[in-house]
C-alpha cells in the first residue's frame, strides 16, 4: 500500500469542529490523489458547511444514522456502526478513517481502521462535572474504550488529550498525535487598525468552553465583547448571556472578516482536546487571551497570555492591559500568527498519510 490512490471512508458530524478538520483533511487528500467519501452521522450538514466542499471532488453520503454522544443508548450506535462497516465493504475502501471511536466499538470492521478522538463523554464530563461520570452514560465510555482498543491505530490531535484518553480509557499505549492544520488561504485581507474590542467564538451552549466566564469578563471591561457561535445546543441547551454580545453562528467568510479587525482573542475553555478557533485567531494575527489548560499550553506557549480559567477578574486586567498598550497587541498577535504556522492543512495531510501507509503494514503483518 503506498500512500497515494487510496480510497478512503471517512465518518464526520456536523455539529462542531469535528466537520471543519474532516472537511479541509478529506479535501487535501483528494487533492493529493486520493478518493474519499465523507459519511456524516447526526443531524445533517448546513449549506455553508456544505459549501466548503463545493470545489473539491470529495464525496458526501447526508448517511442519516445516529451520532453516537448524541444518542440515548448504545442500540442505535451498534447500528450506525453495522451499517458503515457494510459501507466501507460496498465502497472496497481501502482504509476506515473514523472520528467517532464508539463506532469501531460497537461493531466489527474488516477494514484497516484509523479512530481519531476530537473528544468524547467521559473526557468532557471529567471537566464540566465534579460528579464521576452517570451512570446512564457508562455505555458510551465502554464504546469509546473499545473502539480506541479495537482500532488498528488510535490517535488524538494533541499530546495533553491523548494522555487523557490513555488515562481515563486504561489504554495499553498512548494514542498518535496528529495535530490539526487550518489553512489561512481564506482569510480576508487584515485591517490596518487594531480594533478595540475583544472577540470569541465556539459552541457557546457547552459548559466547558467558558461562556459563562466570558459574559462576567464582559461585565468587567469597558469595550464591547462579542461572541460568535451557537448559544442552543442539540440537547436544548441554551446560552443567554448579561454582558456578552452575541454575533450568532457565522460563516466562514463573516468569522474571517471579524478577525482580521485583530480583536483581542479569548477563550476561557476549561476543556479542549485542540481548538480550531484559537488557531483561526491566530492565523489573523489576534492576540490570545487563554485559559491556563494543557492544551492551550502544549500549542500556545510563548505565543500567548494565559490565565486561570475560573478567574473572570484575571481575564479582564490581561484583555485591559492589552488594550491600552497596542505595541503589546500586536507584537502578540504576530507570535500568535507565526506560532500557527506550525499547524497547516499540508503537515496534517503528510501525518494522517503516514498512518494509512502504516495501517497497510499493520493489516499485512497480521
Amino acid at each position: 500500500m503506498t500512500a497515494r490512490n487510496l480510497r478512503i471512508l471517512m465518518t464526520a458530524d456536523a455539529v462542531g469542529g469535528v466537520w471543519q478538520y474532516a472537511a479541509d483533511l478529506a479535501g487535501a487528500l483528494v487533492g493529493s490523489g486520493h478518493d474519499v467519501l465523507l459519511a456524516t452521522l447526526g443531524p445533517a450538514p448546513s449549506a455553508d458547511q456544505i459549501e466548503c466542499l463545493r470545489e473539491t471532488d470529495v464525496r458526501i453520503i447526508d448517511t442519516g444514522l445516529a451520532l453516537d454522544w448524541l444518542a440515548q443508548d448504545s442500540r442505535p450506535v451498534r447500528e450506525s456502526a453495522e451499517r458503515i462497516a457494510a459501507l466501507a465493504a460496498d465502497e472496497r475502501a481501502d482504509i476506515v478513517h473514523c472520528n467517532s471511536p464508539a463506532l469501531l466499538g460497537a461493531a466489527g470492521f474488516s477494514k484497516p481502521t484509523l479512530a481519531v478522538a476530537h473528544g468524547c463523554l467521559a473526557t468532557w464530563w471529567q471537566a464540566a462535572r465534579d460528579e464521576p461520570l452517570a451512570p446512564e452514560y457508562h455505555w458510551h465510555r465502554h464504546l469509546v474504550g473499545r473502539g480506541l482498543q479495537a482500532a488498528d491505530v488510535a490517535a488524538a490531535p494533541s499530546h495533553s488529550y491523548a494522555l487523557l484518553l490513555r488515562q481515563i480509557y486504561g489504554l495499553k499505549n498512548t494514542p498518535q498525535v496528529v495535530h490539526n492544520g487550518r489553512s489561512p488561504a481564506g482569510l480576508v485581507a487584515r485591517s490596518e487598525r487594531l480594533a478595540h474590542h475583544v472577540l470569541t467564538a465556539g459552541r457557546l451552549w457547552d459548559d466547558v468552553k467558558g461562556a459563562a466566564i466570558m459574559d462576567k469578563v464582559a461585565g468587567l471591561i469597558d469595550v464591547p465583547f462579542y461572541a460568535a457561535g451557537a448559544a442552543r445546543g442539540p440537547h436544548g441547551e441554551e446560552f443567554t448571556p448579561s454582558h456578552l454580545q452575541l454575533l450568532g453562528q457565522l460563516a466562514g467568510e463573516e468569522l474571517a472578516a471579524e478577525l482580521a479587525s485583530r480583536p483581542v482573542y479569548v477563550s476561557a475553555a476549561a476543556f479542549e482536546p485542540f481548538g480550531l478557533s484559537v488557531l483561526e485567531a491566530a492565523q489573523a494575527g489576534c492576540p490570545l487571551v487563554l485559559s491556563d489548560i494543557a492544551t492551550f499550553r502544549e500549542l500556545w506557549e510563548g505565543a500567548a497570555i494565559f490565565v486561570d480559567p475560573c478567574d473572570p477578574g484575571q481575564f479582564a486586567e490581561a484583555v485591559t492591559l492589552l488594550l491600552a498598550d497596542e505595541d503589546a497587541r500586536a507584537k502578540l498577535g504576530q507570535l500568535a500568527q507565526q506560532r500557527a504556522g506550525r499547524f497547516t492543512v499540508e503537515r496534517m495531510v503528510r501525518e494522517t498519510e503516514a498512518i494509512y501507509v502504516k495501517l497497510g503494514g499493520l493489516r499485512q503483518a497480521a
